[in-house]
C-alpha cells in the first residue's frame, strides 16, 4: 500500500501492527509509545521528512483519549498539574515544530536529535531499573483501595493534594519552566513530550507515578492537537517540503495504539514492573546508541 503523502508503500496491516505491539508494553509504563514509533518510521519505513513528526503526534491524538478516560473515571486525574503541564509545553510546542522545519529538515541531524532524546530517556529508564526495589506498600494499598486525588490548595504558586493518606505539593512556576523546554523537544521530536516529562515529575517535583501518568498523558494529547495543527498551517509556508502529517498513515498508527494502549493497561497488573522497566530501557538505548554513533560515522 502506498501513503502518497510521506511516500510510504508498506503492507496496510503492518503500521497498525507495530503501534499496537510498542503500545501495549509502553502503555504499561504510562507512556503512549510514540518516542519509539518514531525510530520505527524513520529507520523501517524511512520516512525522514518533516511531516513525520506531525504524524507521529497524529498517533498520539488517536491513541491517548481512552487512557485519559481510563484515569478521569478511577478519579487519578490531578488537573492542577494537568494544567500546568498544558500552558508549559503549547508555547514550546510551536517553537520546536518551527526549528524542526527550519533547522532540522536533514535526515541525518535529525537522527542524531532524537538519539540524544531517547539516550536521556533510556538513561532516566536505567537508573530507575538498577535502583533497589523498596517496598511499595503505599502502591500495594493503593492497587487495593483505589484512592483518589484531592486537592486541598490550588493557587498560581502552590499547589497541594492529598492522594492514598499523603500530601504532595509542587509550584506551578517550577511545573511551567520544566514543560516550556520539554514541549520545544516534544515539537520537535513529534512525542508531544509526555515521556519526557513523566520523569522529571516523579525523580525531581518528587509527585507519586499514580498521579504524574494522567496528567502527563492529557498533556500529550493536547499538546499533540496544537502540533497537528501547527504542522499543517506552516506546510503553506514550505510548500518545497513534506510538512503536514499523512493523515492516512498516521491514522492506522492511531488505530492500532488505540488497542495497544488499552490492552495494556489492563494487563500491566500480570507484569513485574522491573521488568517493563528493563525492556523499555533496553530499546531505547539501543535506538538512541543506533543514530548517535551513526552521526559520527
Amino acid at each position: 500500500m502506498l501513503f502518497p503523502v510521506s511516500g510510504v508503500q508498506t503492507p496496510f496491516w503492518l503500521p497498525p501492527a507495530v503501534a499496537f505491539g510498542i503500545s501495549f508494553f509502553t502503555a504499561m509504563g504510562g507512556v503512549s509509545g510514540a518516542f519509539l514509533l518514531l525510530p520505527f518510521q524513520v529507520s523501517v519505513l524511512g520516512y525522514t521528512a518533516p511531516s513525520v513528526s506531525a504524524t507521529n503526534q497524529l498517533f498520539n491524538i488517536v491513541a491517548i483519549p481512552g487512557g485519559v478516560w481510563r484515569y478521569i473515571r478511577e478519579g487519578r486525574m490531578l488537573w492542577p498539574l494537568t494544567r500546568a503541564v498544558i500552558i508549559g509545553t503549547l508555547p514550546g510546542v510551536f517553537i520546536g515544530a518551527w526549528v524542526r522545519i527550519r533547522y532540522l529538515p536533514d535526515a541525518r541531524n535529525f537522527k542524531f536529535f532524537v538519539g540524544l532524546v531517547l539516550f536521556y530517556i533510556g538513561t532516566r529508564l536505567l537508573r530507575d531499573t538498577l535502583r533497589p526495589a523498596a517496598p511499595d506498600r503505599a502502591g500495594r494499598h493503593a492497587a487495593v483501595r483505589h484512592p483518589r486525588v484531592r486537592v486541598t490548595r490550588s493557587s498560581p504558586r502552590r499547589v497541594e493534594f492529598i492522594y492514598d493518606d499523603r500530601t504532595y505539593g509542587f509550584s506551578p512556576l517550577l511545573v511551567y519552566s520544566i514543560c516550556f523546554l520539554v514541549g520545544i523537544a516534544g515539537g520537535i521530536y513529534g512525542i508531544g513530550g509526555g515521556a519526557i516529562v513523566a520523569p522529571f515529575f516523579i525523580a525531581i517535583v518528587g509527585l507519586p507515578v499514580y498521579t504524574v501518568a494522567g496528567a502527563a498523558l492529557m498533556g500529550t494529547f493536547i499538546t499533540s492537537v496544537a502540533g497537528v495543527i501547527f504542522y499543517q498551517a506552516l506546510a503553506h509556508c514550505y510548500p518545497h517540503l513534506s510538512v503536514s502529517p499523512d493523515w492516512r498513515l498516521g491514522l492506522l498508527f492511531g488505530l492500532g495504539g488505540t488497542a495497544g494502549i488499552y490492552l495494556g493497561a489492563r494487563c500491566q497488573k500480570f507484569f513485574p514492573a522491573r521488568f517493563i522497566k528493563a525492556m523499555l530501557c533496553a530499546c531505547v538505548l539501543f535506538v538512541a546508541a543506533k543514530y548517535i554513533i551513526g552521526f559520527f560515522l
